[in-house]
């Protein structure tokens, strides 16, 4: 998903990039808002230092300053949703009953000390920071890639996705276990981090899966597979952000759901 440079480039494209600023994390509620500084949260009375590894983004062990993600959650119940925006416009859509866990795969914010700034990623001038949620145990509950946004600058407890966006709900006739829900649930999970449908989503990173057209309509079905699984063996393109997806993160029978998905909302397409 993301190579990592050599530590002697990191090194160079740290020093390169200048000294990091403190930073402030934005928690947006019905009731209101609260924001802390980077300085304030690395003084939190939870605050402790966690090892991760096979962590996510740096694919590598990291030792982190994190504290429970549940305690800068007060009044959050575990049906509300979370979305943690990051400051390419990657919007990650959360369940709220995983992070307040304190048992099994548990959430965790990370905060980068400016004054010890991590590695960057993605062979960029960036690192993780300057918030990034990291889980530990992830494998207990099936935690996937997609549930550890990094470079977070907001976190917003709001309505579930259905509730914001109407236009992507499938046929509310459908029963609850239809193929078609089960994969409403797993595109909110795996693909609305990135993209939007029929104009619904909140990330800016990638094209709506359904205007003007779903990729269902102008992809055999192999290869839309094909291209779900690496993007890059079907279009060579240095430049393209989208990753693959492979069955560790989406099982075949997972991904037969996702497209059961779009291609039932491609007859739901905005007149």
């Amino acid at each position: 998903m993301r190579s990592i440079l050599t530590w002697a480039s990191l090194a160079l494209t740290a020093a390169l990039a200048g000294p990091l600023h403190a930073a402030t994390l934005t928690i947006e509620q019905s009731g209101g808002g609260r924001s802390w500084e980077t300085s304030q949260l690395l003084s939190h009375p939870q605050i402790q230092t966690l090892t991760i590894s096979n962590d996510v983004a740096y694919k590598h062990t990291m030792t982190y300053r994190a504290l429970p993600l549940a305690a800068l959650l007060e009044g959050v119940s575990g049906q509300d949703h979370v979305q943690a925006v990051a400051t390419d416009g990657f919007a990650a859509e959360l369940p709220a009953a995983p992070l307040l866990q304190t048992r099994g795969s548990r959430a965790w914010l990370a905060i980068e000390d400016p004054n010890h700034p991590w590695p960057a990623v993605n062979n960029g001038l960036h690192s993780a920071g300057p918030f990034y949620l990291v889980w530990t145990d992830p494998q207990i509950d099936n935690i996937h890639r997609e549930e550890w946004p990094y470079a977070i600058s907001k976190i917003s407890v709001l309505a579930p996705v259905g509730a914001r966006f109407p236009a992507m709900k499938p046929d509310s006739k459908l029963a609850a276990d239809d193929p078609v829900n089960q994969g409403f649930t797993l595109f909110q999970k795996n693909c609305l981090a990135c993209h939007r449908l029929n104009g619904g989503g909140d990330s800016q990173l990638g094209p709506d899966l359904n205007e003007p057209h779903s990729p269902t309509e102008y992809f055999s079905a192999g290869y839309l597979r094909q291209y779900i699984r690496d993007p890059q063996s079907l279009r060579s393109w240095p430049q393209g952000k989208m990753p693959a997806i492979p069955e560790q993160v989406l099982s075949d029978t997972e991904l037969d759901r996702v497209l059961d998905y779009l291609e039932h909302m491609a007859e739901r397409r905005r007149q």
